[in-house]
């Protein structure tokens, strides 16, 4: 009997992730669509706590101190840590836990194979060997993916959050296809002959390793495509994890991560005009010698004050915002609803152009506006956006830099050349909101901030949109 509600409570949770999954895609549903599936998640795992039984003895989990105790002292972090993070520190945060995700995937590998090395020395025989194959190709597999996700997500965590910069050196790519050739091929040599447990070591250590070099070259606009690579390998490897266990919802929940990370990696790729292998290998930040030539020297360029950059939106007819990394670093997006609402009053009409990958995450600028209830109709995609840059009065680009730089247009020699922009340049007026004219993520000089119509309004993004409620309101 408990077989069957477990069964059931397994069905419901795989339908609660299908339908949170599917009102996440909605601002105005996305945090209902979070408890839904929180909701499942939860009926998931006590029914696996107090109905689960062991098929070979028919016995019910007993650990229940470790059990119980785990998740006492994960719910409290995890809940500590969601509550106390900084807008500006979210994408460090999301690559922390699905780094942990895959961490978890490796490590019921290596506890999943150390179960069926006793049993085969327990009872040597050939057929057995032969039975087990396919569990320990599962295991091999889940091991790699996972043990890349573990290690590549700490190093995108560390380089989120500037403890790690970006690294390459010549050879760097061949260097990483041999490590995850041999990674291979000792995964290979692992099935045919199980008995070399040290083997699934040695791929546990080349899976990290790769992980780790194969992230450290990767920067600037390429993060967000890398983070969201990862968390469809964290996704997948989850799903292996099922497979091992026979359970059914940890596979959907795997699918349904591994699906949606991969599928919004693909539509970031191809917003960015680039392949996924050339996110890759090409590597916006990674080449010093393409930076070096694309930086360049400074020129001209002329700043605006408050007090004039108030009066120029205040008799405009319409005004987009670009926000960028600097607003939420200046966790400045109150502050610029508190704006869209003031011009809102004057006439003005005030819209959001927002980039796929502007911020440091998928989604980030999205989530940082939603924050200040700015509506879902305000925000406006790229291509949208670049059709009314042409009948826009003033554009103010709040800390965007590389989305917004013409580079990726002009120059063959930019290490983002290709990547489709916000093309702000076409507005009639560009007013850029900076601290200072210091290059963005990417490294490399932007030529809109010394074009005729770009004006430099420099300072905090708080204080500087604070002030300019205040001058617009005296207008």
């Amino acid at each position: 009997m408990s077989d069957h509600i477990l069964n059931l409570c397994y069905l419901v949770a795989s339908v609660t992730f299908i339908l949170g999954l599917k009102m996440l895609s909605a601002p105005a549903t996305a945090r209902k669509g979070n408890l839904v599936a929180a909701a499942g998640m939860s009926i998931a795992i006590l029914g696996t706590i107090f109905l689960y039984r062991n098929t070979e003895t028919g016995e019910y989990l007993h650990n229940y101190g470790w059990i119980f105790g785990g998740l006492v002292i994960g719910g409290i972090v995890g809940t500590l840590a969601a509550r106390k993070v900084k807008m500006t520190a979210m994408p460090e945060m999301v690559s922390l836990f699905n780094g942990m995700g895959g961490a978890c995937a490796a490590l019921i590998s290596l506890v999943e194979f150390n179960h069926i090395s006793k049993e085969m020395s327990d009872h040597p025989n050939g057929e057995l060997i032969q039975s087990l194959q396919p569990t320990i190709l599962i295991i091999v597999l889940g091991l790699i993916i996972g043990s890349v996700s573990f290690s590549g997500s700490m190093i995108a965590w560390g380089k989120l959050n500037g403890k790690v910069k970006d690294y390459s050196f010549s050879g760097q790519n061949i260097l990483n296809l041999f490590i995850l050739a041999i990674a291979l091929a000792a995964g290979a040599w692992l099935i045919v002959d199980p008995a070399r447990g040290y083997l699934l070591y040695i791929i546990l250590a080349l899976a990290l390793t790769y992980g780790i070099l194969f992230v450290m070259p990767i920067g600037g606009a390429d993060m967000p495509v890398v983070i969201s690579l990862l968390n469809s390998f964290t996704g997948v490897a989850a799903a292996f994890g099922g497979f091992l266990y026979d359970n059914k919802v940890m596979l959907t929940g795997g699918i349904l991560v591994g699906a949606a990370g991969t599928l919004l990696t693909i539509l970031m790729c191809k917003a960015m005009n680039r392949s996924l292998i050339n996110v890759l290998v090409g590597s916006f930040g990674g080449s010093k010698n393409a930076i070096a030539s694309a930086t360049g020297t400074q020129g001209h360029f002329k700043e605006i004050s408050v007090s004039d950059a108030a009066m120029v939106m205040s008799y405009a007819n319409k005004v987009i915002i670009v926000p960028g990394y600097g607003l939420a670093v200046a966790q400045a997006q109150h502050a610029c609803h508190e704006l869209e609402k003031i011009l809102n009053d004057k006439g003005v009409e005030v819209v959001y152009a927002i980039h796929p990958v502007a911020g440091r995450m998928p989604g980030h600028m999205n989530v940082l506006l939603a924050e200040a209830d700015v509506a879902y109709e305000k925000l406006e995609e790229m291509e949208q956006a670049n059709e009314e840059f042409k009948t826009t009065d003033v554009v103010l680009i709040l800390g965007a830099n590389d989305v917004v730089n013409p580079a990726a247009k002009s120059d063959p020699s930019s290490p983002i050349y290709g990547m489709p922009i916000l093309e702000v340049e076409q507005a009639k007026t560009v007013i850029v909101n900076k601290r200072s004219m210091k290059p963005g993520y990417a490294g490399i000089e932007n030529e809109l901030f010394f074009q005729p119509k770009t004006s430099m309004l420099f300072g905090d993004a708080k204080k500087v949109l604070q002030d300019l409620c205040a001058a617009v309101k005296m207008v």
